[in-house]
Formats: structure tokens, C-alpha cells, sequence
């Protein structure tokens, strides 16, 4: 009965380790949906694992532009910890309407104008030029385009456009933080889609 029964005992170890795993699967593989845009739960940023603190959708007047997602290394729920929180970070956002990406360029510089202390401003405008040539560079975004702003401990910030990598990351991490206050300062682009990014919502 002993020799009959462990073929059985092993099945059913090996099918209960293959739900698990592909429970996991499923696990890693969760993802949230906003406005149709499908962001991962969970993803890797050149080997560093991140969460999705959380997302949103920008409005203008009642017109969707687009969805934002906030990835760090762990959650935070407001702007002083996301800013404070170590590691790598990405904000990847989906157009969900055509819009002119030098426009776009010049909004993100107000933005950053808006919620940055007078003091720091010399110090970004380099970079905020950069930027602004960059989107200048892309003539239009089209609905269903794609990009990242990545924050690399060592390397800086990279913005990627539809896949595409600026060819030089702008290393002051003070940079980075001016970008994500865009989003999470005391004038942000829109109040509703900081509290989903922060997770309120």
C-alpha cells in the first residue's frame, strides 16, 4: 500500500506546487487598469524591483491627456516620503490624446516653475532646456505613445519617448525631485491625479 500510495502523494505535490506557481505567476503578472492604459503591479527597473505606489488620469477641463503611473521602491503616501524615498524611481505615463510635445515640453517646465523654490530654479534650467528640446524634438504625441521619466541611483535621470532613451542622463538627482513635484507639489498639475499617485484614491 506504501509503494501504491507515493506515486499518488507525489502527484499531488507536484500539482499543488504547479497551482502555486502559477499563482505567482499571476501574482507578479497583476495589473491595474486606467482609462484602458494597463499598468503592472509590480516591475523591474535595470534590476531593481519596484511597486506601483499608484495612478491616475491628468485632466484638462474635462478632456482626459493622460494617465500617469508612479513606480518606487516601497510604497509612500505623501510628497515628502516619495521624494525621501531611496532607490529607483519612474513616473511612466500614456498619452490618451494627441497633443503637441513641445507644448507638453513647455506645461512640464511651468510645472516645474510652479512647485520649485525660487532658489533651486538656476540650477534646473539646464536640464529643463534639455527636456524642452527633447519634446520639441518629437514634433506631436499621438494617443497610445509612451514615456518613462526614470530616476537611476548613479546615472540619473533618463526620460525615454516611445522607447526611445535621451542619449545623456541629467545627474542632479535634485533634477528628478523637480520633475516629480510636477505631480506631488504644493501646485500640482491636477489635485486629483496627486492623491492617485500618492495612493489616495
Amino acid at each position: 500500500m506504501t509503494a501504491l500510495s507515493l506515486p499518488g502523494a507525489f502527484l499531488s505535490r507536484l500539482l499543488l506546487g504547479a497551482c502555486l506557481a502559477t499563482a505567482a505567476l499571476g501574482a507578479s503578472a497583476a495589473q491595474v487598469d486606467v482609462a484602458g492604459v494597463k499598468l503592472e503591479d509590480q516591475m523591474d527597473l535595470r534590476g531593481t524591483p519596484l511597486v506601483l505606489n499608484g495612478a491616475g488620469i491628468r485632466y484638462k477641463a474635462i478632456f482626459k491627456v493622460y494617465t500617469a503611473g508612479l513606480y518606487m521602491s516601497k510604497k509612500a503616501s505623501t510628497t515628502e516620503e516619495a521624494l525621501a524615498t531611496p532607490g529607483a524611481k519612474r513616473v511612466a505615463i500614456t498619452m490618451l490624446r494627441d497633443i503637441d510635445a513641445n507644448e507638453l515640453g513647455k506645461l512640464f517646465t511651468k510645472g516645474v516653475e510652479d512647485n520649485s523654490p525660487k532658489s533651486e530654479m538656476v540650477n534646473l534650467i539646464p536640464g529643463l532646456l534639455r527636456m524642452g528640446q527633447m519634446f520639441a524634438d518629437q514634433k506631436q504625441l499621438k494617443a497610445g505613445d509612451t514615456f518613462t521619466i526614470d530616476w537611476l541611483p548613479g546615472t540619473g535621470t533618463v526620460i525615454t519617448v516611445r522607447g526611445v532613451a535621451q542619449p545623456d542622463p541629467i545627474r542632479e538627482q535634485a533634477f528628478f525631485n523637480a520633475l516629480l513635484r510636477i505631480w506631488l507639489g504644493p501646485n500640482p498639475a491636477d489635485w486629483k491625479l496627486k492623491d492617485a499617485l500618492l495612493g489616495k484614491q
